[in-house]
């Protein structure tokens, strides 16, 4: 798939699921039953256990969905997942070297940043999209006032999102979420738990219509 249809995907589905799991075992049930609940783009973060081996497992499984990877904070760790087959990196820093991998293999990169600057060297460097990061300690004004010089610039907003702000978000015009949390536990350990990922994508989802 072209990196322009996989960043018209992420933008028109508005979410991304961060898969962040201390069991790493749980990561296939995991994505199943989000795909159940109709999440199409979600990402494998790297500090779950065997990452790069969930990404092509996850990729194998379910080739409707996009499967990213999250948390590269390091070249090394974006050449990982670029050889994994991610089809797009999340990072919570701004990394040159990260952005100009993602351009060699063709992929999106959801380039974290949280200052003017920052935000400001990841559009520079040619970050497809800005995670605002950590959006939910500085809320939706911040987000605005940021918005405003950076009025063409595409941003996802990732840390505090939940059922409860979710609407808020995207009707203050954010582009995208990125649910980590309030969607999937890094804990998760009990089938109670597993279930409730399929009733909880489903309700985030019809926010987004």
């Amino acid at each position: 798939m072209k990196k322009e249809n996989i960043l018209n995907i992420l933008l028109e589905e508005k979410i991304i699921s961060i898969v962040r799991l201390k069991n790493g075992e749980l990561t296939p049930q995991v994505i199943y039953n989000l795909v159940k609940g109709g999440i199409k783009a979600l990402e494998i973060t790297s500090n779950t256990p065997n990452f790069d081996i969930q990404i092509k497992a996850a990729r194998k499984k379910h080739p409707n969905i996009l499967v990213g990877a999250g948390t590269i904070t390091t070249l090394k760790l974006a050449q990982i997942a670029i050889k994994a087959g991610a089809q797009f990196l999340v990072t919570p820093n701004t990394n040159k070297a990260t952005v100009e991998e993602s351009i060699k293999a063709d992929i999106p990169v959801i380039m974290g940043a949280f200052t003017p600057t920052e935000t400001a060297n990841a559009v520079l460097y040619g970050a497809d999209i800005i995670k605002l990061f950590p959006a939910g300690q500085m809320g939706i004004s911040y987000y605005k006032s940021l918005k405003a010089p950076f009025s063409d610039t595409k941003f996802f907003a990732v840390g505090g999102i939940d059922l409860d702000n979710t609407e808020e978000w995207l009707n203050a015009g954010i582009d995208g979420l990125g649910l980590g949390s309030s969607l999937v536990k890094t804990d998760i350990n009990t089938n109670e738990e597993l279930n409730n990922i399929i009733s909880k994508a489903q309700q985030f989802k019809k926010l987004t219509k």
